[in-house]
């Protein structure tokens, strides 16, 4: 049974590869001592545990959770968790087909929503790669 430490440790390695250096990073540095204890409950159970599970691969890990945001409207969280698609193997057209599916089981809204948060982000991923992003 692996220890609290070398959970946090698995968990934040897992979530450096599907967020980003950057993003943990930012996420740490915010860190206050009302959220120490999220974080670290976060990195240990959702990331530590579940996300790096063999279970399923990063691929469909990505096209649950995308799912899950989509039909809760976690847009904020969606805007991540696209990047994090992209990291971690999926194309654009299957994210399009993620929406689309959702919006049969999340309505239209949902998917409108979604469509929107996408397309943001596929824009600022691609002025990114043309030297104009972080």
């Amino acid at each position: 049974m692996p220890t609290d430490q070398e959970r946090h440790d698995q968990g934040m390695a897992v979530r450096r590869a599907v967020l980003s250096d950057e993003h943990v990073d930012r996420a740490t540095a915010a860190t206050t001592e009302l959220t120490a204890d999220w974080q670290d409950f976060i990195t240990r159970v959702a990331w530590g545990d579940v996300w790096s599970r063999p279970g399923l691969d990063r691929r469909s890990r990505s096209i649950a959770v995308l799912s899950s945001l989509i039909a809760h409207g976690h847009h904020e969280e969606l805007a991540m968790h696209l990047r994090a698609a992209l990291r971690n193997g999926l194309t654009i057209d299957e994210i399009r087909e993620v929406i689309l599916q959702a919006a049969i089981y999340s309505g239209v809204p949902a998917a409108n929503t979604a469509f929107r948060i996408a397309s943001q982000v596929f824009a600022a991923a691609d002025e990114g790669a043309g030297g104009d992003g972080e």
